[in-house]
């Protein structure tokens, strides 16, 4: 199972949305509106966000400076909410549950390594989490909607793609994990975000909080483990 991050384990939009759209406009004069925020923001690295908030394209110093000024503003956001900054509704249970029954799991993130520690140490994502299977934005790979941070992930797993669950928020989450050839595609769209991105095709179920995945089920029909565990009770 590969979880997307930021919008899936941690409800951070709103705060993506403020933060980004404070930098724009304190550093480019430009507000952002949510269409632009849902092509140039969600599920995308920042190097194409500030590419696109730029209108030219930026060499890795320029990115990782200006990188830091916007991640100093989102951490900032982050922290301000207390004992609200904490994971999704159902992500403690769901992790849990496919932990104990050792289902092999990561994260695949447009977070880079630094925003990665800040939400490992604050919401003990180690509980759960390989931190050396964890694919983020490295600078080095495609951001999504190019395949390569799912292929990653799935390999980090010693697995095909098409033997892996993803759980994703955005459109480029989700045209990424197509183009990878993921088995079995989740969306997480809560009742109050927008819901355009759920009409992409190859979507094989919409679910609004984590406890409403059937992850049981899930992984009776397209899991390895519980394939051989099925074949064990025909014989």
């Amino acid at each position: 199972m590969i979880f997307d991050f930021n919008g899936v384990l941690w409800l951070d939009n709103h705060l993506q949305e403020q933060a980004w759209n404070l930098f724009a406009w304190q550093m480019f004069g430009i507000s952002l509106t949510s269409e632009v925020m849902a092509i140039q923001v969600h599920g995308r690295n920042n190097k194409h966000t500030l590419e696109y908030l730029a209108g030219a394209a930026l060499d890795d110093m320029q990115v990782e400076q200006l990188s830091c000024q916007k991640e100093a503003r989102y951490r900032s956001l982050c922290l301000a909410q207390g004992v609200d900054f904490k994971l999704s509704p159902g992500a403690i249970e769901l992790l849990d549950a496919i932990t104990a029954r050792n289902i092999p799991r990561t994260i695949a993130t447009a977070s880079g390594k630094g925003n990665l520690l800040f939400f490992s140490e604050h919401l003990q994502l180690g509980r759960w989490f390989d931190s050396q299977l964890i694919t983020f934005d490295d600078g080095v790979r495609p951001g999504k909607p190019a395949p390569d941070i799912y292929l990653q992930a799935a390999h980090s797993l010693g697995l095909r793609p098409t033997e892996c669950v993803v759980v994703e928020d955005s459109i480029s989450g989700f045209q990424a994990a197509r183009a990878a050839g993921i088995g079995y595609i989740i969306a997480l769209k809560p009742g109050d975000s927008n819901t355009a991105s759920i009409e992409l095709n190859g979507i094989d179920l919409v679910v609004e909080n984590l406890t409403q995945i059937p992850w049981e089920d899930i992984f009776r029909i397209t899991g390895p483990k519980a394939s051989v565990e099925q074949n064990s009770e025909d014989d």
